[in-house]
């Protein structure tokens, strides 16, 4: 998501390199998170992981779908328009942890599913190609999807004691 309000997205084709990157970046994420929690024994949290970069999987596929008879442009990674480094699912915090339980898990995925909400809502309201629009208000609706599971999930959590640290770090005495 842009800062600048004069930043828009007004080709399908521009939309959907923006779309299929963003669900790409998300499931290459959820995936290298995946691995981390694995190497690290958080298995319960690692396929958290999976089942969401599943998810992302999924969805590109289906914007993957949208693009057929359409001329994409190719966009370098520094003309995406979306405010951090990488795409708006492919996690800005620093909160990741290998001793992460399953409710910080959560709150990271749904951080990043809001992101991808928010930016879809922003190339809607900001675009002045009906097609575009509409296009960005399905996936405005399918990350709102994601969001509610995810809210409904946490719900359903119960409270986990934290991990041990089985391998903590050498400190210094």
């Amino acid at each position: 998501m842009s800062d600048d309000p004069d930043v828009v997205i007004d080709t399908v084709g521009e939309f959907l390199v923006h779309a299929l990157e963003l669900e790409e970046a998300s499931s290459d994420h959820y995936d290298e998170l995946a691995d981390s929690m694995e190497i690290h024994n958080n298995l319960k949290v690692a396929e958290l992981f999976r089942k969401l970069g599943g998810y992302s999987r999924q969805h590109a596929k289906e914007v993957y779908a949208r693009t057929e008879g359409i001329d994409l442009p190719t966009i370098t990674p520094w003309d995406f328009k979306w405010k951090c480094p990488s795409s708006p699912e492919s996690f800005c915090m620093e909160e990741a942890s290998y001793m992460m339980t399953i409710a910080q898990a959560m709150e990271i995925a749904l951080f990043n599913e809001i992101r991808g909400r928010d930016f879809y809502q922003q190339v809607a309201d900001n675009t002045a190609n009906d097609e575009v629009k509409k296009i960005a208000l399905e996936m405005v609706e399918e990350e709102g999807w994601h969001v509610e599971m995810l809210r409904e999930w946490q719900t359903s959590l119960k409270e986990e004691p934290p991990l041990d640290d089985l391998d903590p770090p050498n400190m210094p005495e």
